[in-house]
């Protein structure tokens, strides 16, 4: 028997087994599944009204709330494809986004909709567009309204394969253009029940959705966790307050999110010092944390750090850095170590970590080369980019352009994108690794390291550092700490103190603008720094 994997399985599932259990939660409100499943089909019978059909692009830009997550069981059952769009862009990047995916419909929030006005005249395809908390101001249809409109009745969906698109998901696009990554239904399937193995879900769960749903590491979210009839809190705004009161009000099992996010509510706890009871596992993804933020999570906070590892194009979870049964009797500080790193593949993956030549790097922690991965998960393609497609995937493993290294027992430790990688006087440096040792510095709170240039060596790190409040510490100190603990080669040569460091949505530090801010302040002339 071969039975299509498609997602919408999921919420049935939901609704089959947990359909009165109050499940989730938006601001004031709360709703039961059946009550979510009555939302969705509203949606989809709205949607048809509209004239969305199978393979047809609906665009969403929200903040995480219960619009956003009916949003892709609603979108599925019309056999539309999703397009979440990045809240933190610009409004000349949603005008490339929305002409380029050829999108119909656009779903967006109030708050949000200033980015959408300026370029709506300009927008090819879009034919209606849609305001989620639409107030009076508006001259837009409101969501409320319209989706009362329609009938919560059973829907009568499309039919559709497992190999049908059903996200079309647009990479942050530091270099040019973004790219539109083409998931399918069983890309995203499959992807869900490996996940939800790997981070032990079950319906005694409470997730918090901390990470933007656009947010590759927040993406898979309301997959798995509705499938396993998890509860979910759905918070449209996020400050460490805001969190910790939801950890409190809802006894919040599982969150995911950046590690800048995880830095922010270690201090706030660190001034506050909230009750929380219940155990919670925090999922870290977006960029190596230091092995300093292991240790406070699981001494101070009590919680279970787990750090994952993977990018859209493979649905997009590849490894996971649980300690393995039969290594825990290294000792703690080693096992924090080890929780840092990427880890090892998750079920259903291959990962491997390889040369200029193809050949894998050997296991001593020290070899730098790509990661690459194959599974179920890795896209079918960039949309309407063959080029860039097959660049991406090539002989059949997806190349990410993360560099790594592999230890003896055979976890990843991702050292550098490609291009953060530092080459000084011919040696690798992982910019990862140096701000690791900066953050244990107790005067930093932050810390970014980039590539200058030198005259010498060709590049050194620099760092950009945001100061705990209350602290000073001079550039020379910082410098000279840097030394103590690192090899001189790979120590900071300077240093730039900021009030606070560029990040996207998801929290991740921007690079790219730093290092655009240090030639900007070196101007044309001082191309060399000592």
């Amino acid at each position: 028997m071969n039975v299509p994997l498609l997602l919408n399985q999921f919420l049935d599932r939901a609704v089959a087994l947990y359909g009165d259990k109050k499940a989730i939660f938006s601001e004031d409100r709360a709703f039961t599944y059946s009550e979510l499943n009555e939302r969705v089909n509203r949606l989809a019978d709205g949607l048809r009204k509209l004239g969305a059909a199978k393979g047809d692009r609906i665009a969403y830009l929200a903040p995480n709330s219960v619009e956003m997550l009916e949003g892709f069981y609603g979108v599925f059952q019309v056999g539309a494809v999703m397009v979440p769009l990045n809240i933190r862009l610009k409004p000349d990047d949603y005008l490339f986004i929305l002409n380029h995916s050829e999108s119909k419909v656009l779903f967006v929030d109030q708050d949000l909709y200033h980015l959408i006005q300026p370029i709506k005249n300009d927008l090819e395809t879009v034919e209606q567009i849609i305001v989620h908390y639409k107030d009076d101001s508006l001259d837009e249809t409101g969501y409320d309204e319209w989706l009362l409109q329609h009938s919560p009745d059973t829907f009568k969906r499309e039919e559709l394969e497992e190999e049908d698109v059903c996200s079309l998901l647009y990479t942050s696009g530091t270099t040019g253009n973004p790219k539109g990554v083409m998931l399918t239904h069983r890309n995203n399937y499959l992807h869900a029940l490996t996940t939800m193995h790997h981070l032990r879900v079950s319906d005694e769960d409470v997730l918090l959705h901390v990470l933007p749903m656009f947010h590759v590491n927040g993406w898979g979210s309301p997959f798995y966790y509705t499938a396993n009839g998890a509860s979910q809190v759905c918070l449209r705004k996020t400050t460490p307050e805001v969190i910790f009161k939801a950890l409190e009000k809802h006894k919040v099992s599982i969150m995911h999110m950046a590690p800048t996010v995880l830095n922010s509510l270690l201090q706030y706890y660190e001034k506050n010092v909230p009750s929380i009871e219940q155990q919670v596992r925090v999922v870290i993804a977006g960029s190596a944390p230091p092995p300093a933020f292991v240790t406070r999570v699981e001494k101070e906070l009590g919680w279970e750090f787990i750090q994952v590892y993977g990018m859209t194009e493979s649905s997009p979870l590849s490894t996971i850095s649980t300690v393995r049964s039969h290594l825990k009797h290294l000792p703690l500080s080693e096992q924090y170590r080890m929780k840092a790193k990427a880890g090892i593949s998750m079920i259903g993956c291959q990962v491997k970590v390889v040369n200029d030549y193809g050949e894998e790097v050997a296991h001593d922690g020290k070899e730098i080369g790509e990661v690459i991965t194959r599974s179920n998960g890795v896209m079918k393609g960039y949309w309407k980019n063959e080029e860039a497609t097959m660049e991406t995937i090539r002989n059949g493993w997806l190349h990410t352009g993360d560099m790594a290294t592999v230890d003896p027992y055979g976890n990843i430790d991702i050292v550098d994108r490609k291009k953060d990688v530092i080459i000084s006087g011919g040696e690798n440096i992982s910019s990862i690794e140096v701000e690791g040792v900066l953050y244990d510095h107790p005067a930093v709170l932050e810390a970014a390291v980039i590539a200058v240039p030198h005259e010498k060596w060709g590049e050194t790190p620099h760092a950009y550092i945001v100061l705990r409040e209350n602290e000073q510490v001079s550039e020379a100190d910082l410098i000279a700490f840097s030394r103590e603990k690192l090899a001189h080669f790979k120590a900071i040569t300077g240093v730039t103190f900021v009030k606070e460091l560029p990040k996207t949505a998801s929290g991740k530090i921007q690079k790219v603008h730093l290092r655009n801010e240090y030639w900007e302040s070196k101007g044309k002339e001082g191309r060399f720094v000592n």
